[in-house]
């Protein structure tokens, strides 16, 4: 069955097009307060399918999404009692939890370490309002993981441009079958 292979194909069609740079800009920001999307996945087909371009979406991905943070950090400071319902809807609350006493324990390295890894960014910047994490080691730490992060992810596209675009095609459906079959498996050992 060639689901991955349709999905894969459909996704470099849109990451080539004219206002894909937008709706990149838009994730961007928008994930690191409030949206589930990470931009990576928008980021990574958009370096793959324009490899010169890379570095340009690393930077605009960066820059939109510690701006997105800083939103966060304001609903934080200003509206957690508005949002804590939708972080319970979501399940969000144990990791906002854990969020919160990283930033006593942490700060600056809590900022940094959920913007470079997979954990939800948006509950750190959120976290970091509700406890009034200094500013300025926010916006430092933010600008370095996520940097980092989207920079690699971007720089790995480009390393591999044409070649990798034409042997991802071929590989999808077997690298997104494969990943179904270890979500499932993780599902059971962690139920």
């Amino acid at each position: 069955m060639r689901l991955f292979s349709s999905l894969y194909n459909k996704a470099m069609i849109w990451a080539r097009h004219q206002y894909a740079t937008y709706w990149l800009a838009i994730v961007s920001f928008t994930e690191s307060s409030f949206f589930i999307i990470p931009p990576d996945v928008m980021l990574a087909p958009m370096s793959l399918a324009k490899p010169h371009k890379a570095w340009f979406y690393a930077g605009l991905t960066t820059i939109m999404s510690v701006l997105g943070g800083l939103l966060g950090y304001l609903i934080g400071s200003f509206a957690f009692n508005l949002i804590e319902p939708w972080l319970h809807s979501l399940h969000y609350v144990e990791a906002y939890e854990l969020a919160r006493q990283w930033f006593e324990e942490w700060g600056f390295w809590a900022i940094f370490l959920a913007g470079f890894t997979p954990i939800p960014y948006k509950i750190f910047t959120i976290a970091a309002g509700v406890a009034v994490m200094p500013i300025i080691p926010f916006i430092f730490g933010s600008l370095i993981g996520r940097g980092m992060r989207f920079y690699l992810v971007a720089g790995l596209m480009r390393l591999g441009g044409a070649d990798l675009e034409s042997k991802l095609s071929q590989w999808v459906d077997r690298i997104g079958w494969a990943m179904v079959v270890l979500l499932v498996i993780a599902y059971f050992i962690w139920k």
